[in-house]
């Protein structure tokens, strides 16, 4: 959003937020109608001060500044009331009705329609066509029009003084370009900060219909993967009743290096089965069940023990620079995020990989880092989409997982490559409130 042109409208952390994104655009385009309103207060007031003490014409200076001091005090007011409740397009017409009966009472006293910032009524006008609907913008252009006919036969008449009488002509000549160029100005200004407000709604409805395609794609995957889940099991069972038996042969059990290699694989179908039963427990529970909380640095601790028991060969240097107690959210999806970064960072960097945790603010940056060739720029652009991988066609799924257990849990994905080598991937979550159970 663009930063307010005056500090009496600014606020320091305005965002788009996604749970609140169309009520912050109206929101900001109301702040944008205050920023214009503190433009005219000023405005009348320079004018007022040099048409009346300047040039001399006589004006009825206390009603006027009665009408400038209501409409500050009706700026103040709205300001005061945008962070409380949603602005509505009924509240956003009222403003603008409420505008059109200040300019309309000012133009009354300074001359009717012959004053010719009467042009300042097309400000209006044109900001209700832009962000009102149909009905609405109708009501403001019936108003407006009908202010504009009454002051064609109720107003009162400017009193210039006889000296400034044979250049009446010219100065509302020159009346009529400065109401003009103000009007350019004002309409061309606010309208392109409008309209970058609802480029930025647009922008955000676009990601919402994203976020529910990719959403969509989870909901596939886990289908598919408890339906495999649940195919897995029976195969599984029998290759550990085999091999069981394989083990209890007279014949076999004399081989001490082929008893070796059955407890090994006995070991990898335990690890399969505890992996295809992680899948279907996930898959039956709710969330609320399956999450609890874990000091920071016991969870780095047992995620790197789990992968170094499968991936012996890769050196794996673990750190965590989080000393207070802080928490993370054991979420079993966070736990196969990290996990699958790890499998990512081997693949390219075989010879060591680097886990590391540190807390900045009150949110937790996970870290994993490889010494591998980074990632090219196009996978870059497109982190975490899914089925886009260097790896070829068939991957890419890890990283999208990766990117939406981070969404959901309120953080972010980070990537950076380094001049001289590897890539570094960060996720940056929330830190667990104090009171989480300990797991």
């Amino acid at each position: 959003m663009d930063t307010p042109l005056l500090a009496l409208t600014r606020r320091g952390r305005f965002a788009l937020q996604p749970k609140s994104a169309p009520d912050a655009i109206a929101t900001e385009n109301m702040r944008q109608l205050i920023q214009l309103r503190w433009l005219a207060v000023a405005g009348q007031l320079f004018t007022i001060t040099v048409v009346h003490f300047g040039i001399g014409v006589s004006l009825p200076v206390g009603a006027l500044l009665g009408v400038v001091g209501l409409l500050a005090l009706a700026n103040l007011a709205s300001t005061l009331m945008l962070g409380h409740h949603r602005v509505t397009d009924l509240e956003f017409l009222l403003a603008l009705l409420f505008d059109v009966s200040t300019l309309t009472t000012q133009l009354y006293l300074t001359g009717g329609a012959d004053n010719p910032f009467t042009a300042l009524y097309l400000v209006q006008v044109v900001l209700g066509g832009i962000l009102l609907r149909t009905g609405l913008v109708w009501i403001l252009v019936l108003v407006t029009t009908g202010c504009f006919a009454l002051l064609s036969y109720r107003q009162r008449p400017l009193a210039f003084p006889p000296g400034l009488l044979g250049e009446v002509t010219d100065l509302y000549t020159l009346g009529r370009w400065l109401s003009f160029a103000l009007v350019a100005m004002l309409l061309a200004l606010f309208i392109a900060r409008i309209s970058r407000n609802l480029r930025a709604r647009e922008s955000y409805l676009a990601a919402m219909r994203q976020h529910a395609a990719e959403e969509d794609h989870i909901v596939r995957m886990g289908l598919f993967a408890s339906g495999a889940a649940h195919e897995l099991g029976t195969p599984l069972a029998s290759l550990s009743v085999i091999l069981s038996d394989w083990q209890r042969m007279p014949r076999l059990a004399s081989d001490p290096e082929l008893m070796g290699e059955l407890r090994e694989m006995q070991a990898e179908v335990q690890r399969c089965k505890s992996i295809v039963t992680d899948i279907l427990h996930s898959a039956g529970q709710p969330r609320s069940e399956m999450m609890g909380s874990m000091d920071v640095c016991h969870f780095i601790e047992e995620v790197a023990r789990s992968w170094r028991s499968a991936h012996p060969a890769v050196p794996l240097d673990q750190r965590c620079a989080v000393t207070d107690g802080a928490t993370v959210v054991t979420d079993p999806a966070l736990r196969q995020a990290v996990w699958n970064l790890l499998e990512n960072a081997a693949d390219v960097s075989p010879r060591q990989v680097h886990l590391s945790a540190a807390r900045s603010g009150d949110m937790l940056v996970l870290t994993v880092r490889d010494h591998g060739p980074g990632f090219p720029p196009e996978m870059l652009r497109h982190f975490g989409q899914p089925h886009r991988s260097s790896k070829g066609a068939g991957h890419g799924v890890g990283l999208f997982l990766v990117v939406t257990v981070a969404r959901r849990l309120g953080g972010r994905v980070e990537t950076t490559n380094f001049p001289d080598g590897g890539a570094e991937v960060r996720l940056v979550l929330p830190l667990a409130p104090v009171h989480g159970t300990e797991a």
